[in-house]
């Protein structure tokens, strides 16, 4: 039976859809031109689809996976009509999706044996970092659990300001210094208070700024070595936050990332406002980090929880 047979019915799928709307009305309009003319899936509709894929903001490496895997099933189910090709697609897709994504979790987790559970927030200026660390600790709070923000982006005073906004909108205490502080200081400071307070999570914001590849790395070095001296096994999650907007220059941020830290899982924001949700396939396929949280929207619920199936029913969904 198809994944995909399942009926999502909930107020968070419709949002999911909404936000997607441009994405995949963009897809299926390429789609629609790819297969004109055609009855079945042969050579000229995969170089057609190849190319949808690729201006989709899939990616190329991803796309040439995904080009083989319908090229598998056409050559064992012989025949393939254009008119299945979405629904295989869909198929394909989310069985690339699972090999990263294993967790179909609807709302927002985390290990219950990690007391407080350290979420580390990196990314460059302007990707929605802060409004994805505000709406996390909404989120949190209101399952009921106790959260503490770390202001470890010293570097620019806005974004210290920026912070204690969604602080005191969320209702969360806020760990911060004066801008141009040691980071890490901050962040032990914020572990620390957390600890007394016995919070349940906590997360701390760093700079947003790709310097050099080796002052990045060195300063989420340090202060990762100053956390694990309050709370040995900290962070216990990297969450790097992208711009699902930029297309392949989330790709490019992506990269350098990864190689400055370790990334330990991803959060795509801005998907409602643009027509390039692929990226979101290609990113969590080439860096082989599951995608955590996707943006959907300016509300603060629509920061939603990433389910692999949900999100390719809505992109791939023909009305």
């Amino acid at each position: 039976m198809s994944l995909f047979k399942k009926i999502f019915s909930s107020k968070k799928k419709e949002t999911l859809d909404k936000g997607l709307e441009k994405s995949k009305t963009s897809f299926l309009n390429k789609m629609t031109k790819a297969v004109a003319g055609k009855s079945k899936v042969d050579e000229d509709v995969l170089d057609n689809l190849e190319e949808v894929l690729v201006t989709s903001d899939v990616g190329v490496e991803t796309t040439l996976k995904i080009i083989k895997r319908i090229e598998a099933r056409v050559a064992q189910d012989k025949y393939l009509n254009t008119d299945e090709l979405n629904k295989i697609l869909r198929e394909e897709i989310a069985g690339l999706l699972s090999e990263t994504n294993l967790n179909d979790a609807t709302e927002i987790t985390f290990p219950k044996d990690k007391k407080p559970y350290v979420i580390m927030v990196v990314g460059v200026n302007g990707v929605g970092k802060t409004t994805t660390i505000g709406k996390l600790a909404h989120q949190f709070k209101q399952q009921g659990l106790k959260v503490v923000l770390g202001a470890g982006d010293t570097f620019r005073a806005a974004a210290i300001d920026q912070l204690q906004v969604w602080a005191d909108r969320v209702g969360v205490p806020i760990i911060k210094q004066s801008m141009g502080s040691d980071p890490a200081s901050v962040a032990f400071d914020t572990l620390s208070s957390a600890v007394t307070q016995e919070a349940d999570v906590v997360i701390i914001d760093t700079a947003g700024r790709l310097h050099n590849k080796i002052n990045l790395m060195n300063e989420l070095s340090k202060i990762k070595r100053v956390m694990q001296k309050v709370i040995e096994d900290t962070p216990h999650d990297v969450l790097l936050v992208l711009d699902g907007s930029t297309g392949q220059n989330a790709f490019e941020q992506a990269k350098q990332f990864t190689k400055a830290t370790e990334v330990t899982s991803l959060a795509v924001t801005k998907l409602d406002g643009t027509a390039k949700g692929g990226v979101v396939i290609g990113i969590s396929d080439q860096f082989q980090i599951p995608v955590k949280y996707i943006g959907v929207g300016e509300g603060i619920e629509d920061l939603q929880v990433f389910n692999k199936y949900e999100f390719v029913d809505s992109f791939f969904k023909i009305d």
